[in-house]
């Protein structure tokens, strides 16, 4: 079981940063074998995500020295997160460009704090939704 939770994490941590993967189908396989522990599957990638995705918001953070090296970079990630601010990081979930959400985030400086709070808010939604669904088609 802890070797389960443990790939579960590694998976989803690397998923969020601006690495490729996908833990979305280890997690389903995981659900289909075990039901009874979604709840420590859910918890287990939704950590995993949450801190992959806050690794690359303090990536992000750490570029503001090359600030003019890099703003021609995502100019669409940046703007949306210029014009959302915070909020924008609901949808860090997103294939693709949800990796890129907390780059600029972290880049343009937002807040930490509900930064933090909105990023793992989006992915426990995304989590939740997958594991809800596979559940309920079980």
């Amino acid at each position: 079981m802890f070797s389960e939770l443990l790939t579960l994490f590694t998976s989803s941590f690397v998923s969020a940063t601006l690495f490729p993967g996908g833990s979305e189908l280890l997690l389903i396989y995981y659900l289909q074998n075990n039901p009874t522990d979604s709840w420590l599957y859910f918890s287990s990638v939704t950590v995993g995500n949450s801190l992959g995705a806050l690794l690359t918001y303090f990536m992000g953070y750490s570029l503001n020295w090359k600030r003019k090296e890099t703003e021609s970079k995502h100019p669409k990630a940046r703007l949306f997160c210029q014009r959302y601010g915070a909020a924008a990081l609901l949808l860090s979930w997103l294939p693709i460009v949800g990796d890129l959400l907390p780059l600029a985030a972290g880049w343009l400086k937002l807040a930490v704090l509900p930064s933090v709070f909105l990023i793992v808010i989006g992915k426990a939604m995304r989590y939740w939704v997958i594991v809800s669904g596979t559940l309920y088609l079980l």
